[in-house]
Formats: structure tokens, C-alpha cells, sequence
């Protein structure tokens, strides 16, 4: 089994900077654990894919959460990342799907929308995150991405993400990549670049063929072009557990602690990002009344 990983790059001697990533098993994680049908599964695949490249941008224990809602049956997509290459994510309706495209596709922009907003709030240790948030203007989620980019950091992007679903609704392959075009970037280099965006095939067809993410991006920027800086593996990871879950029961208080034991003898809780479940029992929910504060 190939390991999902993603690579940090410049090219044209620094003119260019460039993201590509492989994220087929990571992908292949959410769709398991949400049972989401293939649209469904391109839509939250495209979104995790993007974030995990826009998590790599950032630094040590910086993170982002990513909201979209377009309006769509979908209903909201909503993905954390950091800069270690760890992402989540869940959609509101993971059972959604629908015919493919006029263009043989799976038929993202109508699950997600094009009435509404992709938001993204970075968490950089400051007392308030920093959020930007743009109009969804396409509902395929590369140019939703790609908008966001250039109007959040001003800086002339192409972000193409893919995702193949199998007829079994596993996941075939998943990826895509980020080009970012530095100030004074040479014209030639430009129009070469524009060029290769036209002709190169889809980044999920370039996945499903078996290509290294550094060879997407000498696909997209020219083979000799490109200099690697660094590699980080991505994979599906939750933040929860069962103490972060106790901690959070302990924070309603002795009331509802009490209510609890009473109305139902016990309590569940499900992280929406993971869908683990947690149990408590009622010698659990005694315990916590009884802990020191």
C-alpha cells in the first residue's frame, strides 16, 4: 500500500512555490468512517486535500479550520489541518450523491452549492484566530480554493484537487496541488505554467496512474524545474478522546451530571469528525461528581 505524503517545493530558481499531495488512504479513512457515498466523498476529499496543503504552509503547532456551505444538499463541510500534515473532516449529509455531470463527473458543484461562503480560520497562537472568508464561486472546491488564496494572501494561485471514487464507494485515489506564483515571477515562466495546467491530465487521473506527488509537480511546473525542499506524511488523524470527552461532560456541571445518572443511568457521546463513540457509565458519570475540582 502507498503511504500518503506531501512535498514542499519551489521552482524557476524561487520564482514558484508549490504544494502537491497524495491523500487516497487518508481520504479512504473519512469515507469509511462516515459511510459517505461518492459525491459526497469527492466534495469532503477535494476539501481535506486542500486543507492538508494549506496546513503544511503553516508552522509548528498552528492550525486551521476550514467551513464551507454553498447551500447545497450537502450541507456543510467542515475540515481541520495542521502544520504536521494531520487533517479531519465531516460533511452534514454524507449520503449524498447524484448523477454524474454533463462532463462524466461526479457532480460536486450541485452537493456543495454555489450560494454561500468557504471560511477559514487559523488558529496562530494569538488570543483570536485570524479568519478570511470568501463567496463560493464555483462549487467544484479547486477554484472555491483557488479564490480564496488569491484574495485572502493576494498571491496568484492554481489549486487543482481530485478524488476517483470505486463503485464500492472506497476510495481509488485522491490528491491535488497548490502552485503559488511569487512576486516578480518572470512572464515566460507564467505562460509556461498556464500552458501545462491545459494539457497536463486531471490530478486524480495523474494519482489513479501512480504518480509521485513529486512528479504532479514536474507534471505541472516542467521536469528539471522544480527543487524539493520537504516531505511530511499526511494521514486522517482525530484530535478526541475519551478524557477530552469527560472533561467536556465535567464542564456542564454537577446539575446535568446528576440529571444524567438519574433520567438515563448512563451517557454517549460521538465525535462528529471521527464518529467514535464514547460510554459512560453510570459508576463513570458518579465518579466525575465526586472528583476534586
Amino acid at each position: 500500500m502507498k503511504k500518503d505524503y506531501l512535498v514542499k517545493a519551489l521552482a524557476y530558481d524561487g520564482q514558484v512555490r508549490a504544494y502537491a499531495a497524495r491523500t487516497t488512504e487518508t481520504v479512504g479513512e473519512a469515507q469509511r468512517r462516515h459511510y459517505t457515498w461518492p459525491t459526497a466523498s469527492a466534495a469532503l476529499g477535494r476539501s481535506m486535500t486542500a486543507s492538508v496543503m494549506l496546513g503544511a504552509m503553516m508552522k509548528g503547532k498552528e492550525k486551521l479550520t476550514i467551513k464551507i456551505n454553498g447551500g447545497g444538499p450537502l450541507g456543510t463541510i467542515l475540515v481541520d489541518a495542521n502544520a504536521n500534515g494531520e487533517v479531519r473532516g465531516y460533511v452534514s449529509n454524507p449520503q449524498t450523491h447524484f448523477d454524474l455531470n454533463s462532463k462524466g463527473k461526479l457532480d460536486v458543484r450541485r452537493a456543495v452549492g454555489t450560494e454561500g461562503t468557504l471560511s477559514v480560520s487559523k488558529d496562530i497562537g494569538l488570543l483570536q484566530p485570524y479568519v478570511g472568508q470568501v463567496p463560493i464561486v464555483s462549487g467544484e472546491l479547486g477554484e472555491d480554493f483557488t479564490n480564496y488564496i488569491v484574495t485572502s494572501e493576494q498571491t496568484p494561485s492554481s489549486v487543482g484537487v481530485g478524488v476517483i471514487v470505486n463503485p464500492d464507494n472506497t476510495i481509488q485515489a485522491s490528491g491535488g496541488f497548490i502552485i503559488q506564483l511569487l512576486p516578480g515571477t518572470e512572464e515566460e515562466v507564467i505562460g509556461g505554467i498556464e500552458e501545462r495546467l491545459k494539457e497536463i491530465p486531471t490530478i486524480s487521473n495523474m494519482v489513479r496512474d501512480g504518480l509521485t506527488p513529486e512528479e504532479i509537480l514536474e507534471a505541472v511546473l516542467g521536469e528539471g524545474n522544480v527543487n524539493f525542499l520537504d516531505t511530511m506524511p499526511v494521514q486522517f488523524q482525530c484530535q478526541c478522546s475519551r478524557e477530552r470527552i469527560s472533561n467536556a461532560i465535567r464542564s456542564l456541571g454537577s446539575e446535568e451530571i446528576q440529571d444524567m445518572i438519574e433520567t438515563d443511568g448512563k451517557a454517549e457521546a460521538q465525535c462528529h469528525f471521527c464518529n467514535e463513540n464514547y460510554h459512560f457509565s453510570k459508576e463513570n458519570l458518579e465518579e466525575m461528581l465526586n472528583a476534586p475540582v
